[in-house]
């Protein structure tokens, strides 16, 4: 069975449409809920190590820390030089917002 090109071009058109649809399955939305990170509050607070929650929900609420560090209310927690150490000892890079 030989394809023209129109069917060729087409049959690659719907193999990208396919692995386009998969992907955007697999990826979750974010709900950004700073309560999310109160696993990380002591660990901020004290500079001890984070907990292996604590890790798990700064790396979901990954996508939410710039509007994190733009709320008065938050942005001292942030600025907290545990928060680094905290981010640091989970893997998660700090903002660069």
């Amino acid at each position: 069975m030989k394809l023209s090109s129109g069917s060729l071009a087409f049959c690659l058109m719907v193999a990208m449409v396919v692995a386009l649809c998969d992907e955007a399955r697999t990826v979750e939305a974010v709900t950004c809920s700073p309560l999310e990170l109160s696993p990380c509050l002591e660990a901020i607070r004290s500079g001890a190590p984070p907990s292996a929650t604590c890790c798990e929900k700064l790396k979901e609420q990954q996508p939410c820390f710039c509007e994190y560090i733009k709320n008065p209310v938050l942005k001292p927690y942030i600025d907290n030089p545990n928060a680094k150490k905290v981010a640091s000892a989970c893997g998660v890079p700090f903002p660069q917002c």
